[in-house]
């Protein structure tokens, strides 16, 4: 069976730098981090006390305020992300009321659900019992839940799920709902992912594991990916919704087209809970699967938006896997860390990095890597964007997440050409 194609049309952001797509790329050009310090809960004792904050949110219209006060922020998120995606694709009033919303469906991932509800659940039973619990407690932490509500309130009846692989979550579910697409299955698809992890459990999880940086006297410089003197990501929150049409779907209706979304690759590390491979073998797999489902030669990628989370081994991992794939041609390839500014994101990193990748396609510029002062020599002859944006005129772009448990994802932008 012949696949469709699959077109990118529509983009929805919740992020440190706000809901607004241009202004959230323009910041990311600019170098601005959105790294602050976490005022949104006591950590004083924390030995991290800092973070990528979404602050000022207000839901607007797209949410019921009554609702809005009721569920996590994670939900909050998805409900203006994913409407901020069909305002953004002209999606609204009459040409929305024209939709077949059997055939359109939602596919927003979060890698650890309602943590804010989850903690203040927690909190209530130990300290008024299990009587005081909310009766919205179940359905306000399950990571299905934000896509749910979505799909209730604007009536789409297709496809409808939640995937969660932790860090790899929202690039498994836009690679999931471009499969529904290039199957028939649907015309149109809101994808991506959410998170709302800067909480006391979400950082107290995460200083636990050892993961992040605890540069609490410069916080701004704390995300460093492929710097010598990095020493651990800094947590993010957010979301990151794609709306992905078909061809002639989206032609049908005369949308204006973004990106094309040529495939992606999924694999599993099979090797350890939270540590990479150190030969990248099961990220390189995964780039060669991506690159033959899309259809190009290897040589047609010149841009790659990287993993890069700011640890230790997980940056040299990634570059490692990519030079194995691409050899020679990585002199090339330009390549860059959008978690420098924004940190990681979680479950929401692959929708938000996406859009970077397609705004970077459609506006000819790339974003630096800031926090880059000393750089690991496994990078020397890649040109991570320094500090500096650069113009570039991308011919197609890679975009990767790996997440805990050993799960890799990576998917293929490029211009839409007909």
């Amino acid at each position: 069976m012949k696949k469709r194609r699959v077109v990118v049309t529509g983009m929805g952001v919740v992020s440190c730098f706000g809901t607004d797509v241009d202004e959230f790329y323009n910041q990311l050009l600019a170098g601005k981090s959105g790294i602050v310090p976490i005022e949104e809960f006591p950590c004083q004792d924390f030995p991290t006390r800092f973070a990528g904050v979404v602050r000022n949110f207000d839901v607007g219209n797209y949410l019921d305020k009554k609702q809005a006060r009721r569920v996590d922020p994670f939900i909050r998120y998805t409900a203006v992300a994913g409407k901020k995606a069909l305002e953004h694709g002209n999606l609204t009033g009459e040409a929305f009321d024209k939709l077949d919303k059997t055939r359109c469906g939602v596919l927003i991932g979060s890698g650890m659900g309602g943590m804010n509800v989850f903690y203040e659940g927690v909190e209530t039973l130990l300290s008024k019992g299990f009587k005081r619990i909310t009766p919205f407690f179940v359905p306000f932490i399950i990571t299905n839940m934000g896509g749910a509500l979505l799909a209730i309130d604007i009536g789409f009846m297709g496809p409808n799920y939640s995937i969660s692989t932790a860090c790899a979550t929202a690039n498994y579910c836009i690679y999931s709902a471009a499969e529904h697409i290039m199957r028939g299955e649907a015309d149109l698809m809101l994808c991506g992912g959410t998170e709302s992890p800067i909480n006391p459990i979400g950082v107290a999880g995460f200083v636990a594991c050892k993961a992040l940086s605890e540069r609490n006297d410069d916080p701004q410089k704390a995300s460093r990916p492929w710097d010598k003197q990095r020493e651990g990501f800094v947590m993010g929150e957010g979301a990151g919704v794609l709306m992905l049409e078909s061809l002639e779907h989206a032609l049908a209706r005369g949308a204006n087209i973004l990106a094309e979304y040529m495939g992606g690759g999924i694999t599993c590390d099979a090797h350890h809970m939270t540590d990479p491979r150190a030969d990248g073998l099961g990220v390189g797999i995964c780039i060669e699967n991506s690159i033959k489902q899309a259809g190009i030669e290897k040589e047609q990628i010149n841009y790659i938006n990287a993993h890069a989370t700011s640890t230790l081994a997980g940056d040299l991992c990634e570059v490692r896997a990519i030079r194995q794939v691409f050899g020679p041609h990585v002199e090339n390839i330009k390549m860059n860390a959008t978690k420098s500014m924004i940190g990681h994101c979680l479950g929401a990193a692959g929708g938000i990095e996406a859009i970077a990748t397609i705004k970077a396609i459609e506006t000819g510029m790339l974003h630096p890597t800031i926090n880059l002062d000393d750089p690991e020599e496994e990078i020397a002859g890649i040109d991570v964007v320094p500090n500096v944006a650069k113009p570039h005129k991308v011919t197609a772009a890679l975009s990767n997440s790996f997440g805990f448990g050993g799960h890799n994802s990576t998917l293929i932008f490029a211009p839409y050409h007909p």
